[in-house]
């Protein structure tokens, strides 16, 4: 197997980081099939509450509506967070983390790092990070996947225009075990804003938006619609003023941004 540069390890990760309740146990699994998987089977151990599950590899890695999430061994950094008795709301978890995945790669130097609803980190339009997040009643796990290492070549055919990964934004090297660090110590502050005051998540996510201000194509149970993106709201979803006349809100579950 190959041998990584800056291969992650629970030592390596802890090693300076400031977190105190995501974190409090970090594992590492060279390959699994999903860390969110992993995530949900230590929630049956109510002292495991702010495990963070990180992979090498996933080979059976998942996005939103079932979409696969392409990593090759080392390439990215793919983890999941468990929070047991997550007090942030179904709507807003993914809002409040993909912020702080944002801001992570913004930290890192990258330049105008956007958040596209609901769940994707894009720079330059190209996506390059992605949050799944997932509850079983009151327990919620949040999957995070951040392409690091892949140059052009790296991604199948039908991403190479649409992908990138942070070492093809810095045109350097990225080094995961740092990029982890900060991405738990932004997920656990932003965490800790939303409990306080969810307005604050809103505006972040609004500043950060792509899509804001910009006319959008969704599809939805089928059909398609089309409009100028005015807001999103964490319940009810983006809100659109569609070109037909009138104001239409979409709800993350069913509904696709069109291409």
């Amino acid at each position: 197997m190959e041998i990584l540069k800056d291969a992650l390890g629970p030592d390596e990760i802890l090693d300076g980081l400031c977190a105190s309740k995501i974190s409090r146990k970090i594992v590492v699994f060279k390959s699994t099939s999903s860390t969110n998987d992993i995530a949900w089977q230590y929630s049956l151990n109510k002292e495991n509450d702010g495990i963070v599950v990180f992979a090498e590899e996933q080979n059976a890695g998942r996005g939103r509506r079932g979409n696969k999430w392409y990593a090759g061994f080392g390439k990215s950094l793919l983890f999941s967070a468990l929070i047991l008795d997550c007090k942030i709301s179904r709507e807003m978890l993914p809002l409040v983390s993909a912020v702080a995945v944002a801001e992570s790669i913004s930290d890192f130097g990258g330049k105008g790092v956007q958040v596209k609803w609901p769940n994707d980190v894009m720079v330059d339009g190209k996506k390059i990070a992605g949050v799944l997040v997932e509850f079983r009643g009151d327990d919620a796990v949040i999957g995070i996947g951040v392409n690091c290492h892949q140059q052009k070549a790296d991604f199948p055919d039908e991403l190479k225009e649409s992908a990138t990964s942070v070492d093809m934004v810095l045109g350097g090297f990225c080094d995961r075990r740092d990029f982890a660090r900060k991405a738990i110590e932004n997920l656990e502050k932003w965490l800790d804003i939303s409990a306080k005051d969810r307005q604050k998540v809103l505006d972040k996510w609004q500043m950060l938006s792509s899509l804001l201000g910009k006319m959008v194509g969704v599809e939805y149970n089928n059909q398609h619609f089309y409009g100028n993106c005015i807001g999103v709201d964490p319940q009810k979803g983006l809100i659109l003023q569609l070109e037909r006349g009138g104001v239409r809100m979409f709800d993350a579950a069913h509904t696709s941004i069109l291409k």
